[in-house]
């Protein structure tokens, strides 16, 4: 699929939602720090794909930067080769694109390494770091917990010279993995538990997507991180809320260091009811075949809500909606569904698609005789004009708009009853036939010629319009009717011994197989999005190759606009 560029303008936060950095950097511009020079990053670690949690990182990081002239580069933090990969990294560039957004810069935290190597002897000669023989569960033993301090390790005090050798050793490959780490020595009783003495690096032999097997020893998150910022003399570094006890550790390396001051600033993340945003656990869908794969149309990842027929404007309105601030919270699904739908009725042409078709003969209609409607593209936009839709004596209609017996207030089709096709004429049904087994095959119906374009000359009344196709001239389809993946608010609520999983939906996923669709339809390329007039907006799969699939959207109900309204 390629990417889409129906929208790229960023919604302005100047108004709305309270962005708490954005005032900062606000205040920064006025006083001269850094020259009134804004630079950001968004840095992703490439081990899998991203989600609509990242998108708000991404509008953040991207959006500032934008708005107030300044630049913002796009960082692979690729320090963990086992679990990174070029698939990720293609995957997440794509995916930055298609929100609407293109990086000043493109690094890599690998990029850094001979730097950072360079910076680690600087502090192993000041006495600031030492190569430590404990494995990793001797460390968090060593560690202590929030109400005791830790314990050093037997090794924290080994010579300068001795920790150099051991070092350009374990960077020589002498060492097996977990065998020796370096850490830095700062404070093993300091409250902050990252600041007691944190692994710097770690030994993994392991070929890395970027440099191959040249290094055997890899840094550690913590350490790389803040100095790939100063590096790229970042001004604003942010991150969420998560990452707050980080700063400290980051502000020693940079000060032990005497390197650019880079500023990190925690925003609370995205959490929407009904979605799981953790990479660890959809990954495990992923791998566990739970769902397609990362592009699933009901996975929360970009790709995944891009192929069900999610808008990048949706998105970017939807994010610029919730603020930024220092409180972690939880978002209603429908919020996103709102802007969704809000762009979509904006922006999609009408079709007409029967998904569970009726076959219906029109007595009275002259056999042979094929006449073109008119139907209006969108009454949204004036300039989406117009096309034709061909209509013929025999039509396919939506099962559920035909009752034998219907009961109160059901107003479509019925014995005797008349309903209007949309753009075309009044119909009445004079009888139903049925098969051996007793289930509706048919129906018989009559049509009044002056009723053209659905107009009533007489002024009668008639309380239902429905849809319909030609039966000659519609084209088959299958259509994926997509729900939400789980069934609980917080996907995460389970009993304990229980996992996740068993929150999934069974019935998020529906496949009508014999599905009508009218046949303007017939060249529609992979993404393109269409509301199926009355049913809701839908977007064609990229697995159409043999055959026009539809990946459903969203419905027309509009949920969260009575939500929003009662809270008022």
């Amino acid at each position: 699929m390629g990417i889409e560029t129906e929208s790229t303008e960023t919604p302005s936060q100047n108004d709305g939602p309270s962005n708490f950095i954005r005032n900062i950097m606000i205040e920064d511009i006025k006083s001269g720090k850094h020259e009134g020079r804004i630079q950001t990053r968004f840095p992703p670690e490439p081990n899998g794909y991203l989600h609509i949690g990242h998108a708000k990182a991404i509008c953040l990081d991207f959006g500032l930067a934008a708005e107030f002239g300044g630049k913002c580069n796009l960082r692979f933090d690729d320090t963990n080769p086992s679990k990174e990969d070029t698939e990720y990294v293609n995957a997440i560039m794509e995916d930055v694109q298609w929100l609407g957004f293109q990086w000043d810069n493109l690094f890599y935290a690998s990029d850094y390494f001979p730097q950072l190597y360079e910076w680690a002897i600087q502090l192993i000669k000041d006495g600031k770091a030492y190569v430590c023989d404990l494995n990793a569960d001797e460390i968090r033993a060593h560690r202590g917990t929030l109400t005791e301090p830790g314990t050093d390790s037997p090794y924290r005090n080994r010579s300068v010279d001795e920790n150099l050798n051991l070092f350009a050793r374990m960077k020589q490959g002498e060492f097996p993995d977990g065998s020796r780490t370096l850490r830095a020595k700062i404070d093993m009783s300091a409250p902050n538990l990252s600041l007691r003495d944190p692994v710097m690096y770690r030994i993994l032999h392991l070929a890395h997507h970027r440099t191959g097997n040249q290094w055997c020893i890899y840094p550690m998150y913590d350490y790389a991180h803040g100095q790939s910022d100063s590096i790229e003399r970042v001004t604003h570094s942010m991150c969420t809320l998560e990452f707050d006890n980080n700063r400290a550790l980051y502000n020693w390396f940079i000060e032990q260091l005497g390197i650019f001051p880079s500023r990190q600033y925690e925003f609370d993340r995205l959490a929407l009811t009904h979605t799981l945003l953790s990479k660890r656990k959809l990954l495990k869908l992923v791998e566990e075949r739970l769902v397609e794969g990362w592009d699933d149309p009901r996975m929360p990842t970009l790709s995944g809500m891009r192929r069900r027929g999610y808008t990048p404007s949706a998105i970017r309105n939807f994010i610029a909606s919730v603020g930024v601030s220092k409180t972690n919270g939880i978002t209603q699904l429908q919020q996103l569904e709102y802007f969704l739908r809000q762009d979509l009725n904006r922006l999609v042409p009408r079709i007409m698609c029967v998904q569970k078709p009726l076959r219906v003969v029109i007595e009275n209609y002259p056999d042979g005789q094929v006449e073109e409607m008119d139907a209006i593209n969108n009454p949204e936009d004036s300039s989406a004009g117009s096309r034709k839709i061909p209509f013929s004596k025999t039509i396919y209609i939506e099962d559920d708009d035909f009752r034998e017996d219907p009961p109160s207030k059901f107003y479509r089709l019925s014995p005797g009853r008349e309903v209007r096709l949309r753009y075309a004429y009044l119909i009445t049904c004079r009888e139903v036939i049925k098969d051996s087994s007793g289930t509706i095959v048919e129906l018989r119906c009559t049509y009044d010629p002056a009723t053209r374009g659905g107009n009533t000359p007489d002024g009668r009344k008639v309380k239902s319009t429905i849809h319909w196709v030609s039966a000659d001239h519609a084209l088959p389809a299958e259509v994926r009717l997509y729900d939400n993946l789980f069934v609980k608010e917080d996907p995460n609520e389970v009993e304990e011994g229980h996992d996740f999983t068993e929150n999934l939906n069974p019935d998020s996923l529906q496949v009508l197989a014999d599905c009508k669709v009218e046949p303007s339809v017939r060249d529609a390329e992979r993404g393109t999005k269409y509301q199926f007039e009355r049913l809701g907006y839908y977007c064609v799969d990229r697995n159409s190759e043999d055959g026009l699939v539809f990946n459903r959207t969203i419905g027309l109900r509009d949920s969260w606009a009575k939500i929003e309204k009662r809270g008022a």
